[in-house]
């Protein structure tokens, strides 16, 4: 608490501090992008801006990245898509050092600015720093840390840039660029893709894909601004301050394909199993529509009970049928063989459905759904046509 106080202290003091100066002629306006960690969380990347004035005595970083674990229902609102993020402001050798320690790579492109610009840079950022501004709702692919920077930078510039946007031809979805980032991770990247949904099979346009900090250091690269008449770049020079060791690559031999391979083979083999003796493993079947009946419960809550734009339209409903959870019970139950039956068409369909938004690219699935599409539709298809003679519950 004392702690806490003390920084409040500091911030508020700064904050006037700061507000009665005017920038020397000395200070510079650079955009900090800070390379990739070894966690799912850091795998992004970040971005923040630093103005540094050695004549005053200061040099800040200015970051929309912070958000607080003592925000009331903490997990809920992050859940929910509704946890308000913070622009926070650090001395930047404090900043500096926390990303060097994780061994992230730092570096600095400095602003080609005039005086006046340098001077509206810090004013709006001081400004915006204040506790009643500093709030803003976080959202993953139009409102981060980093779409903040070119935010930011146009509200100073405005006409005066040109982020040249057209320049960028790769022609991604917002699919494309989740991978370029998650390829260090396939279970966190299976799950993301079954947490996400259509949406992000559209096209993103380049201003898009600069919510990704490697891509607004691109596009910074790339822009120009006009400066006494003349178009002249937006960066002055580009300082690597810190250059990530590269260390030896841990590669993950257990990844979805692999895994879910092998429990496809299993289940196909029993099925077969089954097949011959015309007999029902039903404890197979009951794991399988609870489990794919829980993770529709999952898509359908992070579609229609949250504020993410990213998770609407997910068509992952098709295999993970919510009602499954419900009906997994009515396994065991032996009058409702004829109910089940019809019931395992209708899954069959569903499954040939989301197959069919995969193959004209309606919604892209991970690679890993290819053997689990088999399992499932093995085994929807047996417990629809066999006519059974005994139940095996193991």
């Amino acid at each position: 608490m004392k702690y806490k106080l003390l920084k409040c202290f500091l911030l508020v003091t700064f904050l006037g501090f700061a507000q009665a100066y005017k920038l020397s002629d000395k200070a510079e306006v650079s955009i900090i992008t800070v390379g990739e960690g070894a966690s799912l969380n850091d795998t992004w990347g970040h971005s923040a801006i630093r103005i540094k004035d050695k004549e005053r005595g200061f040099d800040i970083a200015y970051n929309y990245g912070i958000y607080d674990y003592d925000t009331p229902n903490f997990y809920t609102k992050f859940m929910q898509g509704k946890l308000p993020y913070n622009l926070g402001i650090n001395q930047f050798h404090n900043f500096y050092r926390h990303y060097k320690e994780q061994n992230r790579s730092v570096v600095e492109q400095v602003l080609n600015l005039t005086k006046v610009e340098k001077q509206a840079y810090f004013d709006y950022l001081q400004n915006n720093a204040k506790p009643e501004n500093k709030e803003y709702l976080y959202e993953f692919f139009f409102d981060n840390c980093a779409t903040k920077i070119r935010e930011v930078n146009s509200e100073i510039l405005k006409t005066k840039v040109d982020y040249k946007d057209e320049l960028f031809t790769q022609k991604y979805t917002f699919r494309d660029l989740i991978y370029q980032k998650t390829k260090k991770h396939p279970w966190s990247k299976f799950g993301i893709e079954i947490a996400l949904g259509s949406v992000i099979d559209r096209r993103a346009t380049p201003k898009e894909f600069t919510f990704l900090p490697s891509y607004i250091f691109k596009s910074f690269q790339k822009a120009r601004v006009y400066k006494d008449g003349k178009i002249t770049p937006l960066v002055k020079k580009t300082n690597k301050l810190y250059e990530a060791i590269e260390l030896k690559k841990s590669k993950y031999i257990f990844t979805p394909m692999l895994v879910f391979s092998i429990l496809a083979a299993i289940i196909i083999g029993l099925t077969f199993l089954d097949y011959k003796r015309k007999k029902q493993r039903k404890l197979i079947d009951f794991s399988i529509l609870f489990i794919t009946g829980s993770v529709g419960l999952l898509v359908v809550l992070l579609w229609f009970a949250t504020d993410h734009s990213a998770t609407k339209n997910n068509f992952n409903i098709f295999w993970a049928f919510l009602p499954n959870l419900y009906i997994s019970f009515y396994v065991f139950k032996e009058n409702k063989q004829v109910f089940l039956k019809k019931y395992y068409l209708v899954l069959t369909i569903l499954l040939f459905i989301g197959i069919a938004f995969w193959i004209f690219r309606i919604q892209q699935f991970n690679l890993a759904m290819i053997p689990i599409f088999m399992l499932l539709g093995v085994r929807y298809i047996y417990n629809y046509n066999v006519k059974l003679k005994t139940a095996i519950y193991n």
